[in-house]
């Protein structure tokens, strides 16, 4: 097959194409996927500028994922990798070759007509004035923090208490870096995206401490794939959000991958050590991002061009290795106010912690304890997102909405990730009716309720597990 970029000239002579056909090419390296019952080789691709994800649609119908992703006028730069169309046949046909019915083929075409409505109603539109006093008052909790070491420097009780509540304020502060970050690089933000990437080089890199490249490639397949099983011939269509083996397992065909002992004892109480695991997720986040931009690991900031093994760095590299360093001179000066060298500790582990939990309790409500699917047998795109994401329910103040940073409304997002934090209780109201028109689960559930389900089903699956291997 060809490599992207460099079609073969027999490739370029359109024909059609049955899914039987289609669905033979799943790799990376052989990878056809349709849009608007038009097909594409996009083999080897991988200067894609969204990364890998475009490979979660191999030989599958990618439709609506390329809606989901892309804004106006980016159809043109698939020009180069068409090769033909569906023939009539397929194109009423899911790529598993199943026909659809009517009621399936009124809903899809119902979901987009959704899509065109709520972008004439405006919402895809985001607010200056909103963003700029997310982003100043985001900055603000920094600079409060900062202020509290600099001025309760002693040794008293007192000026060690504000110096952790100080920990746990920058803490908040870098979970909201992580949701301006995600708004920005989702293009909620900025209509000009070369320019919003550059601001989230700000929000990610120099404020919060991860790489934006790291983030996207693998947020973008999140979106693809939720709750998704990479397996076989499908590896490359998994969720990498629920690949948390060999520490928790969101599913019984996970419990094959429990294979060490290590991995046996953890999973045996993984609802027990769920919370002690979220305390590290920060740190982990901080590992995988600088691994990312050293180039050290396989899928490291690298990008395939031309031979087979022939790699090179992905395009703003150095400037995000720059940005990270900045980030740790910046907080490991604030923690160096400290007056003794355990108070500064104190202060890094504090607020690394209080990140990890805060981030990782509202990720898990996103996704976790909801429907989980093999990569060959996943559902259309629409009931692929609402049937694994759960809502958060509001309350009267609006602290949910604050510190879920939007994603109270996981729903949505995932349904319509371009559409800014300030417009989606708007979306709500319509997305329900429209599920509830269709026969569509919408579940929604309060963060203490959410929680709850979470740890239920990570204890129902750690049951399964137990009652299969007796001597754990």
């Amino acid at each position: 097959m060809g490599k992207g970029g460099e079609r073969p000239a027999k490739l370029m002579t359109a024909s059609v194409h049955a899914w039987s056909e289609v669905t033979k090419h799943r790799s990376p390296n052989d990878a056809w996927l349709v849009c608007n019952n038009k097909v594409y080789d996009v083999s080897g691709w991988h200067e894609h500028p969204g990364g890998d994800v475009i490979f979660t649609s191999a030989g599958d119908d990618a439709t609506d994922t390329f809606a989901m992703f892309h804004g106006p006028g980016a159809t043109k730069h698939l020009d180069q990798f068409c090769i033909g169309s569906l023939d009539d046949e397929s194109r009423n046909q899911y790529s598993t070759r199943e026909p659809k019915s009517e009621e399936q083929i009124q809903f899809e075409r119902g979901y987009r007509m959704l899509r065109n409505k709520l972008k004439g109603m405006g919402l895809f539109d985001s607010s200056p004035v909103y963003y700029a006093y997310k982003m100043l008052s985001t900055l603000g909790l920094a600079i409060a923090a900062a202020a509290v070491v600099a001025t309760f420097n002693g040794s008293t009780w007192t000026d060690t208490a504000a110096r952790s509540g100080a920990a746990a304020l920058l803490g908040i502060f870098f979970q909201q870096c992580g949701w301006l970050c995600h708004e920005i690089l989702h293009h909620q933000v900025f209509r000009n995206r070369t320019v919003g990437r550059f601001v989230g080089y700000f929000w990610g890199n120099f404020a919060q401490g991860f790489s934006v490249s790291w983030w996207m490639n693998k947020h973008n397949t999140h979106h693809a794939v939720p709750n998704v099983h990479a397996t076989g011939a499908d590896a490359q269509n998994g969720d990498p959000d629920i690949d948390t083996m060999p520490y928790l397992a969101w599913s019984k065909p996970m419990l094959r991958l429990a294979d060490s002992a290590f991995s046996k004892w953890m999973v045996s109480r993984q609802h027990l050590m769920y919370f002690p695991l979220l305390a590290l997720a920060r740190i982990s986040w901080l590992q995988q991002s600088v691994a990312y931009v050293l180039n050290l690991d396989e899928t490291a900031g690298r990008t395939v061009k031309g031979a087979p093994g022939e790699l090179k760095p992905v395009p703003h590299e150095k400037l995000e290795l720059f940005l990270l360093g900045l980030h740790y001179a910046w907080y490991f000066g604030i923690a160096a106010m400290h007056p003794t060298f355990f108070g500064a500790f104190s202060f890094v582990l504090i607020s690394n912690v209080t990140c990890g939990l805060a981030l990782a309790t509202v990720f898990g409500l996103g996704h976790n304890g909801m429907a989980v699917y093999d990569a060959a047998a996943r559902p259309d795109y629409w009931k692929l997102q609402v049937t694994t994401t759960r809502n958060v329910t509001q309350d009267p103040f609006g602290f949910v909405h604050w510190f879920c940073g939007g994603l109270d409304y996981q729903v949505e997002h995932h349904l319509f990730p371009t559409i800014p934090r300030h417009n989606l209780h708007k979306v709500s109201e319509i997305t329900k009716d429209f599920c509830a028109e269709h026969n569509i689960s919408y579940h929604h559930t309060g963060m203490i309720e959410g929680t709850i389900e979470v740890l239920d089903h990570l204890k129902e699956i750690a049951d399964e597990f137990v009652h299969s291997f007796p001597a754990m």
